[in-house]
């Protein structure tokens, strides 16, 4: 089974790289509908509308504004591209998704750092390269 580091993982805002990246999440969901009838003897369901979120953690740094912040505007709709292994690695997952939160964070001793979250609007594509 082959596997993979962060090292080298990519996230794009339609054609523009994010930089500073130091770690991402998609959580891909399905909504369920119970389908149970008299006579089963366990509870079915099935599968209904899929929906996804994503999370983006950076290191917040003025100097790359142009490169992450200007595409990450809480309210605004956004391609979101991300490849786990590298833009010339196996897979890649890509949707449209409303960017829904911004926060700048630190605490004493600490990096500054920025974390954005979007809701998908629409399926979220799995593709191999």
């Amino acid at each position: 089974m082959a596997t993979m580091t962060a090292a080298d993982g990519v996230v794009m805002v339609g054609t523009q790289a994010i930089g500073q990246i130091t770690g991402y999440s998609i959580e891909y969901t399905s909504d369920t509908v119970e389908d149970t009838v008299i006579g089963d003897g366990a509870r079915t369901y099935k599968a209904t509308l899929k929906s996804y979120t994503a999370s983006i953690d950076m290191m917040f740094d003025p100097a790359y504004a142009s490169s992450y912040q200007d595409d990450f505007v809480v309210g605004t709709e956004v391609t979101l591209k991300i490849y786990p292994d590298g833009v010339s690695g196996t897979v890649f997952y890509s949707g449209s998704a409303i960017v829904t939160g911004r926060t700048i964070s630190t605490s004493v001793g600490e990096m500054v750092t920025a974390s954005f979250t979007a809701q998908g609007t629409g399926d979220l594509t799995e593709a191999t390269i």
